[in-house]
């Protein structure tokens, strides 16, 4: 993908991708939407609370018409019975958690942990019980000098949240007994990749895709200074750099790829020195991989539960074969758009700043390479890799093919370990 560098646009991309990224991640924690409902319900009840002492003052009670004992009966039963749907919720979180690690990838966890109907039921479970502790701490009987205080309208609704919270467990049961099944979490992870290949690859970039890197030797290399997976990559931030150094920036590692201390970060071509940790500081290293400018994530997942679904302990081809037809829409979806580095250039065609993108040919290999391996003894995996790369052949450009004959060659060769009747029939046919 190449396009010619605007300050003002460039800028505005820039902050729209930290923001969305800070955004993205803020979603991705299971702690944000909890922790934002219960301080919302919590805001709820001080409001109440201090509604129902203007009506008090004005001698009006709305909601419940109780005393102070049963008022203290009732949320007490509000908040020991949410807190028990809570540690119910969060058990079975786990154990789901502990399945799908098991049974698919430990990839897939994100998936679940990103999942905002689980993080909204917690939420209103935890918001449920403090709603109710805050309310019951300030029910008061008449003692002495102190007036009788009941809010009855915060109690209606610790009440109604009690309602609330039980839907939300229904909708939880139905939903996660849903979401376990394996289509479902190959669907999932086949969206967040279209997005992540929209993103990334967009169909409508026409850009100009002759630009290479200096073919001389770098003048100097920002090496790492921690560890990590390359999650992203600011180019227009690389840029800035550049042109204020008049040198080129060239990314070594690509997102998704891993970096240990000391590694190349990148290559600069030209005789001014530049700002090293202005550099570092345009990649963003994580933990683990992320599909916002990793498209090859999606197609990772999808062949790491093949390829359980594929092992002797599981043996289960179809699901192998599922996700290969989603492997098949993907590449489909690629087979026609750019795939080449990302690179930022000056108002005057300088090559300021590029990154290294995956190419057609490694989608192709990372999808296809490791199932081919892994199912060479099942008739479903040699029938429908065969179908891909007929499909494939028909809407790849020419130069594409290469890669699709190539795969269609060592499919032939593992022809040798099917059984003998099935391998004579294919031959023949």
């Amino acid at each position: 993908m190449s396009r010619s560098r605007n300050n003002a646009d460039g800028g505005l991309r820039a902050l729209q991708d930290v923001v969305q990224r800070r955004w993205s991640t803020l979603l991705s924690g299971y702690w944000f939407i909890p922790a934002a409902t219960v301080l919302l319900i919590s805001g709820l009840a001080l409001a109440l609370l201090t509604v129902d002492r203007d009506l008090v003052d004005s001698q009006r009670q709305i909601g419940f018409a109780g005393g102070p004992d049963s008022a203290r009966s009732l949320l007490s039963a509000i908040a020991s019975s949410t807190l028990t749907l809570t540690a119910l919720v969060f058990s079975i979180t786990i154990v789901v958690l502990q399945l799908t690690s098991s049974q698919f990838s430990p990839r897939v966890l994100r998936t679940f942990l990103r999942d905002h109907l689980s993080q909204a039921t917690l939420g209103v479970f935890l918001g449920t019980f403090v709603h109710a502790l805050l309310v019951l701490r300030e029910v008061r009987g008449e003692d002495g000098s102190v007036e009788q205080f009941v809010p009855g309208l915060s109690i209606f609704v610790s009440f109604v949240l009690v309602l609330v919270s039980v839907a939300f467990f229904v909708q939880y049961i139905h939903h996660i007994a849903g979401s376990i099944r394996v289509i479902e979490i190959i669907r999932r992870i086949f969206d967040e990749t279209v997005k992540s290949i929209n993103r990334c690859h967009p169909e409508e970039d026409e850009g100009d895709d002759s630009h290479e890197p200096p073919a001389h030797s770098p003048t100097s290399v920002v090496e790492a200074a921690s560890v990590g997976v390359v999650t992203s990559i600011d180019l227009n931030r690389l840029a800035t750099v550049a042109e204020e150094a008049q040198v080129t920036i060239v990314v070594v590692p690509g997102p998704g790829d891993f970096v240990a201390g000391g590694m190349p970060l990148a290559e600069v071509y030209g005789s001014a020195e530049v700002d090293e940790s202005r550099v570092r500081s345009a990649l963003t290293l994580s933990r683990e991989r992320d599909l916002a400018q990793d498209p090859a994530f999606g197609f990772r997942q999808l062949v790491d539960i093949a390829e359980r679904s594929l092992s002797p302990g599981v043996n289960d081809p179809t699901t192998a074969t599922q996700c290969l037809d989603h492997i098949h829409a993907l590449l489909r979806h690629l087979a026609t758009r750019q795939l080449t580095a990302r690179t930022c250039l000056s108002e005057d065609g300088f090559l300021l700043a590029m990154s290294p993108q995956p190419t057609w040919e490694h989608y192709v290999r990372l999808g296809l390479d490791e199932i081919r391996h892994w199912g060479a003894g099942s008739l479903q995996i040699h029938g429908r890799i065969e179908a891909l790369l007929t499909d494939l052949a028909t809407v790849t450009p020419p130069e594409r093919r290469g890669v699709l004959t190539e795969q269609r060659r060592l499919l032939h060769l593992r022809r040798e370990d099917l059984p003998a009747a099935e391998r004579n029939d294919r031959s023949s046919s």
